[in-house]
C-alpha cells in the first residue's frame, strides 16, 4: 500500500503524524489552514444570546434565535452534501464562506426581531455548506492510507480553533459586539479566499466524476433517495444518530445530575476540560495506530467505549465515577472520530461523494439537537436512570452500526476487496459479498 514501510518483523507500519504532513498536498493544507482560521473566529453561536439580550431583546427570544441557528445548522450539511455533488466541493466551501461572511455582518444591523431571526436560520445554514464540501475534498485528495489521520488533523483544526474562539471572543466583546462580528466577518472571508485561490477547480473535483457519471450507460443521477437505497449505510446513519443523541448528554444531563447529586459544579468544568485536553493531546498519536484498524473494530470499539462511560456515571455522581466515565468517552472520540467521519468518503461512489458526507454530518447534527431536549425530560423526570437508558440506547447503535459498517473498505488494510471480489450496490458502491 502507498505509504507504507515494512519495519523488521515484517508487519507494516503506519504513516505517523509529521510524514502525513508532509506527503500531504497542499491544497489539502490550505483548506485545513481555512478551517482553522474559520474557526478561531466561530463566536456566533457562542455569543448569540448574549449578543440579542444586549440589544434589549427577552431571555426566550434569545433562546429561540439560538434554537433557529441550530435547526440551520441541519438543514445546511445537507444543501451542503447536495452542491458538493452538483457543483464542486471548491464552489461549495467559497459559497458557504462569502454568504456567511455578508449575513453575518448583516446581523449587526438588523432591528427587528424576525428579520435577525431568518437572518440566524440563513447565516447557520450557509456556513454549514462547507462541512460536507471540506470532507469530500480531503477525500479526494489524501491518499486512502492516509485519510483517517488527514481527518484527524482537520478535527484537530476544528477542536482548537473552538477552543481557543471564546477567549478571542470575550475580549473583543468587552470592547463591542460589532468588532466580534465584524472579525468574525473577515475570518470566514478569508477561508473563502483561501478556497477561490488555493482549492482545486471543479474540473479537478466534481465536475471530472459528473461528466464520468452522465457519460454512463444508463446515466447515473446523484439524489439523496440514492443515498438511502444503500440500505447498509442506511443503518449506519441510524447508528450515527442515536449516538449523538447519547453523545450530547454531557452537555445537557450531565450538569444537572452533577448539580442533584450534591457535587460542586467545578467538577462538571474539570471533566470538560480533561476532555479538552486529552482530545487535543492524544487524539493524533491514537489516530497513528487506529488508523490501520478494520472500521467495523473502530466503529464497535468507539460505541462500546461511550456505553461505558455512560454506565459509569449510572452507578453514581462520585467523583471517581465521573472522571473514569467521562475517560470512557474521551477514549471512544480519540480512538473513533477520524475514522467515523472519513468513513463515508471512503465507501461513497464519486457522484454521492457530496450526499453520503452531508447525509451522515445531518444525522449527527439532528442527534445533538433532539439529545439535549431528549435527556432533560428523562432527567426531570427518572433522574439518575437516565443514564440507564443512555446505556442502552448507546448499545443499540453499537449493534445497528455493526451492521451496517462495510468491513470492507477500510483504506490500507488487508481486507480491502479487489476488483474480482466485490460486487456493485443499487448506487455503485463497492461491496465485499462476503461481509
Amino acid at each position: 500500500m502507498s505509504g507504507e514501510v515494512a519495519d523488521d518483523a515484517g508487519t507494516k507500519a503506519r504513516p505517523g503524524v509529521f510524514e502525513t504532513w508532509r506527503q500531504t498536498p497542499r491544497e489539502a493544507k490550505a483548506l485545513l489552514a481555512g478551517v482553522f482560521v474559520s474557526k478561531l473566529a466561530s463566536f456566533l453561536q457562542i455569543f448569540l444570546v448574549l449578543f440579542l439580550t444586549h440589544r434589549g431583546f427577552s431571555g426566550s427570544q434569545a433562546g429561540w434565535a439560538l434554537g433557529v441557528y441550530g435547526a440551520g445548522a441541519v438543514l445546511g450539511t445537507a444543501i451542503g452534501g447536495w452542491l458538493s455533488d452538483r457543483l464542486s466541493p471548491r464552489s461549495a466551501t467559497v459559497i458557504s464562506m462569502m454568504g456567511s461572511a455578508v449575513l453575518i455582518a448583516s446581523l449587526i444591523y438588523i432591528k427587528y426581531y424576525p428579520l435577525i431571526l431568518l437572518a440566524v436560520l440563513l447565516v447557520s445554514a450557509v456556513g454549514q455548506f462547507y462541512r460536507p464540501a471540506a470532507q469530500s475534498m480531503i477525500t479526494q485528495l489524501t491518499p486512502p492510507d492516509k485519510l483517517v489521520m488527514v481527518t484527524a488533523m482537520y478535527m484537530l483544526c476544528v477542536n482548537l480553533g473552538t477552543t481557543v474562539a471564546p477567549l478571542i471572543g470575550v475580549a473583543l466583546a468587552e470592547i463591542s459586539y460589532n468588532l466580534l462580528f465584524w472579525a468574525e466577518a473577515l475570518a470566514v472571508l478569508a477561508f473563502g479566499v483561501i478556497a477561490l485561490v488555493a482549492l482545486p477547480k471543479p474540473d479537478r473535483s466534481a465536475a471530472a466524476a459528473k461528466e464520468k457519471a452522465e457519460a454512463a450507460d444508463p446515466p447515473i443521477r446523484g439524489r439523496y433517495v440514492d443515498v438511502l437505497r444503500d440500505y447498509r449505510y442506511s443503518l449506519f446513519m441510524v447508528a450515527f444518530f442515536l449516538q449523538a443523541v447519547v453523545y450530547v448528554q454531557y452537555t445537557a444531563a450531565l450538569p444537572l445530575a452533577i448539580k442533584a447529586a450534591g457535587q460542586s459544579i467545578w467538577w462538571y468544568g474539570a471533566l470538560i476540560t480533561m476532555n479538552a485536553i486529552i482530545c487535543a493531546t492524544c487524539q493524533m498519536i491514537a489516530t497513528k495506530f487506529v488508523q490501520g484498524w478494520p472500521i467495523r473494530v473502530v466503529q464497535l470499539t468507539g460505541f462500546t467505549l461511550v456505553a461505558l462511560g455512560y454506565a459509569m456515571y449510572a452507578i453514581d455522581m462520585l467523583p471517581v465515577f465521573l472522571i473514569l466515565g467521562t475517560l470512557f468517552w474521551t477514549l471512544s472520540e480519540i480512538v473513533g472520530v477520524p475514522t467515523m467521519f472519513a468513513y463515508p468518503g471512503m465507501i461513497a461512489p464519486p457522484h454521492l461523494r457530496g450526499r453520503y458526507i452531508g447525509a451522515m454530518q445531518t444525522m449527527f447534527g439532528l442527534g445533538a439537537t433532539v439529545g439535549p431536549v431528549l435527556g432533560v425530560l428523562l432527567f426531570e423526570h427518572i433522574g439518575q436512570r437516565v443514564w440507564i437508558w443512555m446505556t442502552l440506547i448507546e448499545v443499540v447503535a453499537t449493534v445497528i452500526g455493526a451492521i451496517g459498517i462495510r468491513r470492507a473498505t477500510a483504506p490500507g488494510t488487508d481486507d480491502t476487496p479487489t476488483p474480482d471480489s466485490v460486487v456493485e450496490s443499487p448506487t455503485g458502491v463497492a461491496v465485499d459479498p462476503a461481509d
